[in-house]
Protein backbone atom coordinates (compact mmCIF):
# COMPACT_ATOMS: atom_id res chain seq x y z
CA UNK A 1 0.00 0.00 0.00
CA UNK A 2 2.97 2.29 0.59
CA UNK A 3 3.74 2.75 -3.10
CA UNK A 4 0.08 2.83 -4.18
CA UNK A 5 -0.91 5.67 -1.84
CA UNK A 6 2.23 7.66 -2.57
CA UNK A 7 1.46 7.30 -6.30
CA UNK A 8 -2.22 8.25 -5.84
CA UNK A 9 -1.28 11.20 -3.64
CA UNK A 10 1.41 12.42 -6.02
CA UNK A 11 -0.87 12.18 -9.04
CA UNK A 12 -3.53 14.10 -7.16
CA UNK A 13 -1.04 16.76 -6.07
CA UNK A 14 -0.05 17.14 -9.74
CA UNK A 15 -3.72 17.41 -10.71
CA UNK A 16 -4.38 20.01 -8.01
CA UNK A 17 -1.53 22.20 -9.31
CA UNK A 18 -2.64 21.72 -12.92
CA UNK A 19 -6.29 22.46 -12.14
CA UNK A 20 -5.29 25.46 -10.04
CA UNK A 21 -3.22 26.89 -12.89
CA UNK A 22 -5.99 26.14 -15.39
CA UNK A 23 -8.48 27.88 -13.14
CA UNK A 24 -6.30 30.95 -12.62
CA UNK A 25 -5.36 31.37 -16.26
CA UNK A 26 -8.22 29.80 -18.21
CA UNK A 27 -11.34 29.92 -16.09
CA UNK A 28 -11.09 33.04 -13.97
CA UNK A 29 -12.01 35.41 -16.82
CA UNK A 30 -15.00 33.20 -17.68
CA UNK A 31 -16.42 32.52 -14.20
CA UNK A 32 -18.23 34.82 -11.82
CA UNK A 33 -16.28 35.79 -8.73
CA UNK A 34 -18.41 33.42 -6.59
CA UNK A 35 -17.96 30.47 -8.95
CA UNK A 36 -14.22 31.08 -9.09
CA UNK A 37 -14.08 31.06 -5.27
CA UNK A 38 -15.89 27.71 -5.29
CA UNK A 39 -13.39 26.38 -7.83
CA UNK A 40 -10.46 27.60 -5.70
CA UNK A 41 -11.93 25.87 -2.64
CA UNK A 42 -11.96 22.63 -4.61
CA UNK A 43 -8.31 23.09 -5.58
CA UNK A 44 -7.27 23.92 -2.01
CA UNK A 45 -8.93 20.85 -0.51
CA UNK A 46 -7.66 18.73 -3.39
CA UNK A 47 -4.05 19.64 -2.61
CA UNK A 48 -4.35 19.31 1.16
CA UNK A 49 -5.83 15.85 0.86
CA UNK A 50 -3.41 14.76 -1.87
CA UNK A 51 -0.65 15.47 0.66
CA UNK A 52 -2.72 13.57 3.21
CA UNK A 53 -2.76 10.52 0.94
CA UNK A 54 1.03 10.73 0.59
CA UNK A 55 1.22 10.85 4.39
CA UNK A 56 -1.00 7.77 4.55
CA UNK A 57 1.41 6.00 2.19
CA UNK A 58 4.33 6.84 4.46
CA UNK A 59 2.40 5.78 7.56
CA UNK A 60 1.36 2.53 5.89
CA UNK A 61 5.03 1.56 6.03
CA UNK A 62 5.13 2.34 9.77
CA UNK A 63 1.74 0.84 10.68
CA UNK A 64 2.17 -2.54 9.02
CA UNK A 65 -1.05 -4.61 8.87
CA UNK A 66 -3.21 -1.60 9.72
CA UNK A 67 -6.60 -1.83 8.09
CA UNK A 68 -7.45 1.62 9.46
CA UNK A 69 -4.61 3.33 7.58
CA UNK A 70 -5.60 1.64 4.31
CA UNK A 71 -9.22 2.73 4.72
CA UNK A 72 -7.99 6.22 5.62
CA UNK A 73 -6.20 6.49 2.28
CA UNK A 74 -9.24 5.36 0.34
CA UNK A 75 -11.53 7.70 2.31
CA UNK A 76 -9.30 10.69 1.52
CA UNK A 77 -9.22 9.71 -2.15
CA UNK A 78 -13.02 9.34 -2.27
CA UNK A 79 -13.26 12.71 -0.53
CA UNK A 80 -11.18 14.35 -3.26
CA UNK A 81 -13.40 12.87 -5.95
CA UNK A 82 -16.69 13.81 -4.29
CA UNK A 83 -15.78 17.09 -2.58
CA UNK A 84 -13.35 18.71 -4.98
CA UNK A 85 -14.84 17.04 -8.04
CA UNK A 86 -18.32 18.32 -7.26
CA UNK A 87 -16.99 21.84 -6.67
CA UNK A 88 -15.12 21.79 -9.98
CA UNK A 89 -18.19 20.69 -11.91
CA UNK A 90 -20.52 23.03 -9.99
CA UNK A 91 -18.32 26.07 -10.62
CA UNK A 92 -17.95 25.38 -14.34
CA UNK A 93 -21.52 24.27 -15.12
CA UNK A 94 -23.53 26.15 -12.51
CA UNK A 95 -25.48 22.97 -11.67
CA UNK A 96 -26.24 23.79 -8.04
CA UNK A 97 -27.73 20.35 -7.31
CA UNK A 98 -24.14 19.06 -7.24
CA UNK A 99 -23.80 20.92 -3.96
CA UNK A 100 -25.62 17.98 -2.37
CA UNK A 101 -22.64 15.72 -3.17
CA UNK A 102 -20.04 18.04 -1.68
CA UNK A 103 -20.86 17.30 2.00
CA UNK A 104 -20.55 13.56 1.35
CA UNK A 105 -16.98 14.22 0.21
CA UNK A 106 -16.42 16.31 3.32
CA UNK A 107 -17.60 13.42 5.49
CA UNK A 108 -15.20 11.12 3.62
CA UNK A 109 -12.37 13.55 4.50
CA UNK A 110 -13.40 13.51 8.16
CA UNK A 111 -13.57 9.71 8.20
CA UNK A 112 -10.13 9.52 6.58
CA UNK A 113 -8.50 11.74 9.20
CA UNK A 114 -10.21 9.91 12.08
CA UNK A 115 -8.94 6.63 10.66
CA UNK A 116 -5.39 8.03 10.57
CA UNK A 117 -5.77 8.82 14.28
CA UNK A 118 -7.17 5.34 14.97
CA UNK A 119 -4.25 3.73 13.13
CA UNK A 120 -1.76 5.81 15.11
CA UNK A 121 -3.49 4.93 18.38
CA UNK A 122 -3.42 1.21 17.60
CA UNK A 123 0.22 1.20 16.43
Amino acid sequence: MLKLFIMIGSINAFLAVALGAFGAHGLQPRLSERMFEIYQTGVQYHMIHALGIILVGILADKFVDSTAIVWAGWALFIGIILFSGSLYVLSVTGITKLGAITPIGGVAFLIGWILVAVAAFRA
